[in-house]
């Protein structure tokens, strides 16, 4: 017995033993570095940061869902449509104009108005016709009834411009004018008003966006904005889309704001239409252009006669 007490005594001193150099290491250690730096109320500071943490986590989570993709790229939609209450200013301002105005407010996009083929002139002309001009920063117009075209920090007159015989053909101006009589006419068949009670008015324009930086405030095209504040002219907003998202440019989306603040988004695809009501119902933006060239034509309809623009002819006037 005493000798298995012995040999106990010896296995205890013998861990204890061991253990001290791992100790002594591990204090030597911790001299090697430094102690850890201690601060006031450190416990409060510590859990504090965890909150904060936690809260910005949730928060961007929250944000995230907010977002809901409305029409995605890949999508080929023959009609996807949403409604909305119109805004009381736009019921009033349309009051004045009974046969124009809507059933209801709200939204379309669709992919199957305009054809492949007048999508592909289009954007020849446009990636033609801007480049003869263009903006120092990352938004150019060209705006073919008025002959305004971005020019540095300025506009010129598309009309007088030397090249101008190279790239206007009668094929495109015929094009454009098709393009804008279908659209028109989706407009009056979906919210179902007079087609012939609907003009097309200023500024419709062609537009290049590029990750550029804003030079003129022109240039900054993804402020929240709405058409019919913009654009007194406004009553209806459609954009014709010439190229694509992911594929020809990243960023760019369209973006909707609902009453909830949540958002809408819209992908550009070659050839997709979207039409909105121009009211307060719809504030919206454009996302900044992040990489690649975006083009689209923006057509733009009012129930005001007065406020009407011509179609275009082969021989605008200079």
């Amino acid at each position: 017995m005493a000798d298995i007490n012995i040999n106990n005594r010896k296995k205890i001193l013998k861990n204890i033993t061991e253990n001290v150099p791992n100790n002594q290491s591990q204090q030597s250690q911790v001299n090697s570095f430094g102690a850890l730096p201690t601060f006031p109320n450190q416990r409060f500071w510590t859990r504090s940061v965890l909150v904060i943490c936690t809260f910005t986590v949730v928060y961007f989570s929250i944000l995230k869902k907010k977002e809901v993709v409305f029409a995605f790229q890949k999508d080929l939609l023959e009609k996807r449509e949403i409604n909305i209450p119109c805004s009381d200013s736009y019921i009033t301002e349309l009051s004045k104009f009974k046969d124009c105005a809507p059933q209801f407010c709200g939204r379309l996009v669709s992919d199957t108005i305009i054809s492949s083929s007048e999508v592909k002139t289009l954007l020849k002309f446009a990636e033609n016709g801007i480049a003869l001009g263009g903006s120092d920063g990352g938004a150019s117009i060209l705006d073919v009834h008025s002959g305004a075209l971005s020019h540095g920090q300025s506009f010129v007159n598309f009309y007088k411009l030397p090249d101008i015989a190279n790239v206007i053909k009668k094929e495109d101006f015929l094009t454009y004018t098709m393009v804008k009589n279908k659209i028109q006419k989706a407009i009056a068949q979906h919210f179902q008003i007079n087609f012939e009670n609907l003009y097309l008015t200023y500024p419709t324009f062609f537009s290049r966006l590029t990750n550029a930086q804003p030079k003129t405030l022109h240039d900054e095209y993804w402020h929240k904005h709405i058409d019919k504040e913009t654009y007194e002219s406004f009553h209806y907003t459609s954009l014709l889309y010439l190229n694509d998202f992911k594929k020809d440019f990243s960023g760019g989306r369209f973006m909707f704001i609902n009453s909830d603040n949540s958002t809408s988004v819209v992908e550009p695809k070659k050839g997709r239409v979207s039409i909105f009501t121009s009211g307060a119902e719809n504030p919206h933006y454009v996302e900044k252009v992040l990489s690649g060239v975006r083009y689209a034509i923006t057509v733009s309809f009012t129930c005001d006669p007065s406020k009407a623009i011509p179609d275009l002819q082969m021989n605008h006037p200079n």
